[in-house]
């Protein structure tokens, strides 16, 4: 990290006690993963192999709809907005240990206005960053154990997506691609799980153009926020972590704030239904 970047640890808790959101029976413990702004009002979420709309005055969760039903082991994992107002999320199997298992049981889904789901493609291993081009042509994706960051044509007015290609393979140290975004300049940033940084990306020359380290291995996404985008928040986790690791990494887990990066974010898109 150069001298103009400043780094602080952001500590969010959260205090789940029994009974602050209601869900529906045979939910409540499965994963959140996702978030997502609605436009109607309130939220979207991912949770579990379930798209669900999050009422938070009312404290309630209820299923739009479900995924996978025929893959009892799977949850969703990162899921995100497209321009058009469809809420784009992919699933994985659960994982034995972090990044370890049953390869090719993932989908990338589609949720739309009228609440319909459109499976866009199946034999994905961990599906994870994804993002748009700023002249919404392009989509981003990554799915982690392919150790490279896609592109795809998109068309904005149908949704589709064709002509899949690599536009960067991670290096060695560089690790695990997990969480994505893009900022203001059409650059992408995406977390290296394992790889403890984030990088910076010129889709176009497919070439890492920055690196950003932080004090935990295990950094998992990353979005822009503040008043006007310009401070990146990075979040990371420290599960699979040993004692010894975590007395070395104490932060492991934390939310990580990054001023001074000279470039901004842009607000989400909100979900069309």
């Amino acid at each position: 990290m150069s001298p103009d970047h400043r780094l602080s640890q952001q500590c969010v808790q959260m205090s789940l006690s029994e009974g602050m959101i209601r869900v529906e029976p045979g939910i409540s413990d499965a994963p959140v993963s996702s978030v997502a702004l609605r436009k109607s009002g309130d939220y979207v979420i991912t949770l579990g192999t379930r798209f669900a709309a999050l009422k938070w005055k009312d404290q309630l969760v209820t299923t739009i709809t479900q995924v996978d039903k025929d893959k009892p082991n799977n949850r969703f994992n990162d899921g995100k907005v497209d321009p058009a107002g469809r809420y784009f999320a992919g699933t994985m199997a659960e994982e034995i240990r972090p990044a370890v298992l049953e390869r090719h049981q993932g989908s990338l889904y589609a949720l739309l206005a009228d609440l319909s789901v459109v499976k866009h493609f199946d034999h994905v291993d961990i599906s994870n960053g994804l993002d748009w081009s700023l002249d919404h042509k392009t989509f981003f994706y990554i799915d982690s154990l392919s150790y490279s960051v896609d592109a795809f044509d998109y068309d904005l007015q149908t949704g589709k997506i064709g002509n899949r290609r690599s536009i960067y393979k991670l290096e060695k140290d560089e690790s695990i691609p997990d969480g994505m975004c893009i900022d203001t300049e059409g650059k992408l940033w995406v977390a290296c799980y394992d790889g403890g940084r984030v990088i910076r990306l010129d889709p176009e020359a497919g070439k890492r153009i920055q690196t950003v380290k932080l004090p935990v291995d295990k950094t998992t996404s990353c979005c822009f926020g503040g008043k006007d985008y310009s401070e990146m928040y990075v979040t990371s986790a420290s599960e699979g972590m040993d004692k010894d690791w975590l007395s070395r990494q104490p932060q492991a887990g934390g939310i990580f704030k990054i001023t001074g990066l000279g470039v901004k974010g842009i607000p989400p898109y909100p979900f069309a239904g």
